[in-house]
């Protein structure tokens, strides 16, 4: 069974469309169409219904589609371990991150990959934490550089590189900026702008509110903690933010019995080997966070 054909019929699955599988393996529409009907002919069935632009799995295409899933795994995975036997760092690494680390804790890093190992193509794909540990899961990602879950699945391996400790943090002519400590009870009357409810960050504030017999009252909820950011520095709301995020905009507050953190790192699968370029893309990041700690102020 052909490998780039399954390739095709996954993407047309994951991204409902045909020109849109298309764009994301760099093929015309007419390529990927020939590659599905090509599977769909040595299978003898239908794997979707094309219904105007609509594309939906048939009960065979639904069958199918957590097995291809493996064997395009099973595939890459001869590829990394018989290209490694070299020991040479290069070949291609699917790596996911969050914006957020993105741009506060991998440009020295991957600096310095990019400059050590110039054969390794670096395919990095930006997405929320819980959606690339849920990507490592099922073998899109090789690794990820996210938000480590409170609750790992049990398939899939912890690795803390960063400490990320967090801030309640308000806007500077907040009622409560410049205040010393207030209490939790304090901070509850005021509205709030959170991280959404399915995140990682979020079910730490949650859990650590919950513990104290309160309860949170949320105004706005954003994945995106720029913008979170933006919201809490316009007067929107308190927040609990990333120390890295801290400027001259909003204002740290201490609060009661609360001192909080999250950790970030590595998220692989516990039964796939890592390639040479993931081991050392791991390593350079620990390299890193030996040399650099972020710290309340």
């Amino acid at each position: 069974m052909d490998i780039a054909a399954l390739h095709a019929f996954v993407e047309v699955a994951d991204l409902g469309s045909f020109s849109a599988a298309a764009e994301a393996l760099y093929l015309t529409q007419p390529a990927v169409s020939k590659r599905v009907a090509q599977l769909e002919s040595e299978l003898d069935t239908r794997l979707f219904d094309r219904i105007g632009r609509r594309v939906a799995l048939t009960a065979a295409g639904e069958i199918l589609l957590p097995r291809a899933r493996n064997l395009i795994n099973d595939a890459r995975e001869i590829k990394r371990v018989v290209a490694d036997l070299s020991g040479d760092v290069r070949g291609r690494l699917v790596m996911g991150t969050s914006h957020h680390i993105g741009l506060h804790r991998l440009p020295q890093p991957l600096k310095r990959y990019t400059e050590r190992y110039p054969d390794v193509e670096l395919d990095i794909r930006f997405m929320d934490s819980e959606a690339a540990c849920r990507a490592v899961e099922t073998g899109d990602l090789e690794l990820a550089i996210v938000t480590l879950p409170p609750a790992p699945p049990p398939n899939l391996q912890m690795l803390t590189i960063w400490d990320d400790p967090l801030a309640f943090m308000v806007a500077s002519d907040h009622p409560l900026a410049g205040r010393g400590p207030v209490t939790l009870d304090e901070l509850l009357e005021h509205p709030a702008v959170l991280p959404g409810s399915t995140t990682y960050t979020r079910a730490i504030l949650e859990q650590a509110v919950r513990s104290a017999g309160a309860e949170l009252r949320v105004g706005m909820a954003t994945n995106y903690l720029e913008t979170l950011h933006m919201l809490v520095a316009t007067g929107l709301g308190w927040s609990l933010l990333p120390a890295t995020v801290l400027d001259d905009q909003v204002r740290v507050i201490a609060v009661e019995g609360m001192r909080l953190s999250r950790r970030l790192g590595v998220v692989t699968h516990r039964r796939r080997s890592l390639s040479n370029a993931g081991s050392e893309m791991i390593r350079t990041c620990r390299e890193d966070a030996a040399g650099n700690s972020v710290e309340l102020p």
